[in-house]
């Protein structure tokens, strides 16, 4: 998954300046998802969307910062209590800190492995160039593109796994292109006439599709590519301010529910199973990864009577679906959003009841409110939203949990270098980051 990649940052969608042959090649081997979402427009809500198939506010992750609850049940989890090794490679984000990101604590009880990953090789936050990375507690430094760096140490890995015969779920959250930009200089040399924040960003894509490059390799160089199912995304909308724009014509951006902050792209190639490459326009997302690789592996769910909000995308993969016949929610501060096929439900303010109404398939850029036009359309969703909204209140209060409520021990969201337990850290990560970095606001 990478951090920022707005829908219009790929060659297949036609950027006019950005190639990414790699991820081209993975799309044209498998299934493209032309209407694919992230689990809410910022970053940790959909890595908790993602590890959980349930929508961000159920799990206590209102934005980003926000710690994944003990409660919850993760995929990682299940899958190794079902033989699969697991491992964990980038960007976190799930443990309650804000901030540039730096290597996770041994101590922290919201690190990965108490999540499920065997392996873990993790950072609080946003990482780039020559990362430093926490390996189960133990700091390590590297040298080189943080994308490059972690599908290396993802394949070494892997590599075991398969040389055991071993299964293994791996997940790779990338840093790229999350600011502060920071590409190799040779990466920036199609981009000479941008800006430098333009430049840089572009660059950092430059080497997250090669990095997918080496992965497809690795995979192959291992003859473990054509039963590995490698599900690739973006964990939010494009960036403002980076020009040419990050989500093609789609409106808005990072932070918005509109098309352009959610919509992300993604691809599935998984060559024993499809053997048919293909583009497709059905609604999907990120809480459909779950329920997906959990009938892929025969996994039963450890929870089953929570309410989910992923459906299998297996049938789609077989070539047996064609239209979704469940609703795909969002809720991010006071805006909300409901995608029910070609109809999309916006409200920048739910609880003043006020809700635009747009038609995907005729109109993608989300330009005519069709509220007053199509009042039965605005009912039907108005009402299925409702019902969904009461379900996701209720599991944030921990209905959903045993003890029928939340953790009181759950961390608020806090700057690492305002705790107590980073504090001896402080002078070591300031030779890598800029101080400015340490000490300005993150609003993102």
């Amino acid at each position: 998954m990478a951090d920022d990649q707005g829908w219009g940052e790929m060659g297949y969608n036609g950027h006019p300046i950005l190639k990414t042959p790699h991820l081209d090649a993975m799309a044209a081997n498998g299934i493209r998802f032309d209407r694919f979402y992230a689990g809410a427009p910022v970053c940790s809500p959909t890595r908790a969307a993602v590890l959980t198939g349930r929508t961000n506010d159920r799990t206590g992750v209102l934005s980003h910062g926000y710690a994944l609850r003990r409660q919850e049940h993760t995929l990682a989890k299940m899958l190794r209590d079902s033989g699969y090794v697991t491992g964990h490679f980038g960007k976190w984000h799930l443990n309650g800190y804000r901030g540039p990101g730096v290597p996770i604590l041994d101590s922290d009880d919201h690190n990965p492995g108490e999540f499920g990953f065997d392996h873990w090789l993790s950072v609080t936050n946003f990482f780039d160039q020559d990362p430093m990375l926490s390996r189960r507690g133990k700091f390590e430094e590297f040298t080189g593109d943080s994308s490059e760096v972690v599908v290396d140490e993802a394949l070494k890995f892997i590599r075991r796994q398969v040389r055991a015969n071993q299964a293994s779920f791996t997940v790779i959250w990338f840093g790229t292109p999350h600011s502060p930009f920071k590409a190799l200089e040779a990466d920036q040399a199609d981009f000479k006439d941008l800006n430098s924040q333009s430049r840089h960003h572009y660059g950092e894509l430059v080497a997250l599709d090669r990095s997918i490059g080496s992965l497809r390799a690795g995979l192959k160089q291992l003859d473990a590519d054509a039963n590995t199912l490698v599900w690739y995304c973006s964990d939010n909308g494009g960036l403002p301010k980076i020009e040419p724009a990050t989500t093609g014509e789609l409106r808005g951006y990072k932070g918005d529910v509109f098309e352009g902050g959610l919509r992300v792209p993604a691809i599935i190639e998984w060559p024993a199973v499809i053997t048919q490459p293909s583009i497709t326009k059905y609604p999907a997302s990120v809480v459909d990864i779950v329920p997906t690789l959990l009938e892929i592996t025969g996994t039963a769910h450890s929870a089953p009577q929570r309410p989910a909000d992923g459906i299998s995308l297996l049938p789609l993969i077989r070539g047996e679906a064609s239209r979704r016949d469940q609703p795909i929610g969002f809720r991010f501060g006071k805006a909300t959003a409901w995608i029910d096929d070609e109809w999309k439900l916006v409200s920048q303010n739910f609880a003043a009841g006020k809700f635009q109404l747009y038609n995907l398939m005729k109109d993608p850029k989300e330009t005519t409110d069709l509220s007053a036009s199509q009042p039965e359309a605005l009912a039907r969703l108005q009402t299925s939203w409702r019902a969904w909204n009461v379900s996701v209140e209720a599991s944030f209060d921990g209905a959903d949990y045993d003890e029928n409520s939340v953790d009181p021990n759950e961390p608020e969201p806090r700057f690492w270098k305002d705790a107590e337990e980073y504090r001896p850290y402080l002078d070591r990560f300031r030779q890598r980051w800029e101080y400015s970095e340490l000490t300005k606001p993150n609003k993102r």
